[in-house]
């Protein structure tokens, strides 16, 4: 599936629901399905800045795909986290820094969210693309 597919699987699974108290308590239960990270990577590099919770962002590139692992210690944080995991990894740089998460407007997060999470999940998907940024540049002195 690429990005935009699975940004529209999410969509239509959040336009299932009709109350926002119903919406949150489905990002609860995608957090609360969140795989741990290693205690290893939760390191104070790891930590996302702008977060009022605790989000660590583990990467690794492999085989040319970037693969995410995150963790946070707020529940509907963590659920923000597990769909950002679901669509950006396992993925190309080419792929992040070719897409923008237009499901944060299309599910109506930005309006619904308070500033400070909104921020952080602004936070966390900047820094997705740093690291695809990054990686993008190593492989192109290949």
């Amino acid at each position: 599936m690429t990005i935009d597919e699975i940004q529209q699987e999410i969509v239509e699974e959040f336009s299932g629901f009709e109350d926002w108290m119903d919406k949150y308590a489905y990002l609860i239960e995608i957090g609360n399905e969140l795989t741990p990270i290693d205690p290893k990577y939760k390191i104070e590099s790891n930590l996302i800045r702008g977060c009022q919770s605790r989000v660590w962002l583990h990467q690794e590139f492999t085989d040319g795909k970037i693969i995410f692992e995150a963790e946070s210690d707020a529940l509907i944080v963590k659920g923000l986290v597990a769909l950002l995991l679901r669509i950006y990894s396992d993925r190309t740089p080419k792929e992040i820094l070719g897409s923008e998460p237009r499901f944060i407007d299309d599910i109506g997060l930005r309006q619904h969210l308070s500033p400070t999470r909104s921020n952080g999940l602004l936070a966390m998907v900047k820094q997705m693309k740093l690291y695809a940024l990054a990686y993008e540049k190593i492989s192109a002195k290949k």
